[in-house]
């Protein structure tokens, strides 16, 4: 139960276990308020004080919950989570609604990410553990080509749902667009994903899928130059900085407007490998700080 809750809710251990101390304190000083409470309300028969009392510790639970999470350091998780509720209550600012019209409004409000990646995923897990407790943007697909890509075991791990998806359908077919509006997806992030995106998918998210390349385009970009390829050839041209570009997905390779770039020196000493752990750490440190600048 408590790894389905777990998954479900989207985050890692250490979370889960102060989720659940804030719901056991929360709900104890709840009914600890509720009963000291009650004697003023000079109620009579024993069924009207239980009514009474449900409805109170109904009112003082949120708040309480709230409270609690404050020190615990979860009262994100905690807002979003009352704020969920209360929509399935019916509970808004333009009162009841039926079920459809609130998801639908959710939906507006939400803004739902597919991060697409082929490899080990380190920039997809940074991105996720920067939404996790958001109250507006969203992890929601993992788009993979690859069945034995590591990124698959963050989705897993993260609860995320998993589109592997296959060559000829991808650029040739519908591009799994039908897939990705079932999961409400209205933003695209390349991570580490190795095929050109097909113009199928481009169409129907205009300006909505971003990359980030391991150089400083327009240098070093195109066809094949990804990973170690690229640190390999900055490296040769002998060229004494590189760093990275975040940009937005047209139909040539790493051809994009440019959004956002940083930079990192190249040492004499670099090898396409000590190079990369410089550019991965500007790749972690501002990718999602960007996604979520885009989403805003």
């Amino acid at each position: 139960m408590f790894e389905r809750l777990q998954k479900k809710w989207k985050v890692k251990g250490w979370q889960f276990v102060l989720i659940i101390a804030t719901f056991a304190i929360g709900g104890s000083a709840t009914g600890f308020i509720g009963k000291k409470l009650m004697p003023i309300f000079p109620i009579g028969p024993t069924w009207l004080w239980v009514i009474v009392y449900i409805l109170l510790v109904t009112l003082l639970w949120p708040l309480a919950v709230l409270l609690v999470s404050i020190p615990f350091g979860q009262f994100p998780f905690f807002c979003k989570y009352i704020k969920k509720i209360g929509r399935r209550m019916g509970i808004g600012r333009s009162g009841v609604r039926s079920q459809k019209s609130e998801e639908s409004h959710l939906s507006t409000l939400t803004s739902h990410i597919a991060v697409f990646a082929s490899g080990a995923g380190s920039n997809a897990q940074k991105i996720i553990d920067h939404f996790r407790s958001h109250p507006s943007i969203n992890v929601s697909l993992i788009v993979c080509n690859n069945p034995s890509a590591g990124v698959l075991q963050i989705a897993n791990k993260e609860g995320i749902p998993v589109l592997l998806i296959e060559k000829e359908r991808f650029i040739r077919g519908d591009a799994y667009i039908k897939e990705l509006e079932e999961h409400t997806i209205g933003f695209i992030v390349l991570a580490g994903f190795l095929w050109k995106i097909p113009a199928a998918l481009i169409t129907m998210y205009p300006g909505k899928i971003i990359n980030i390349h391991p150089a400083l385009l327009p240098k070093y970009g195109g066809k094949g130059m990804y990973g170690k390829a690229v640190h390999q050839a900055v490296i040769n041209a002998g060229e004494n900085e590189s760093g990275i570009t975040i940009h937005y997905v047209d139909e040539v390779y790493d051809h994009g407007k440019t959004i956002f770039q940083a930079r990192c020196p190249v040492l004499s000493s670099d090898t396409a490998e000590s190079l990369a752990q410089r550019i991965h750490k500007l790749e972690h440190e501002h990718y999602s700080q960007v996604i979520e600048s885009l989403l805003k």
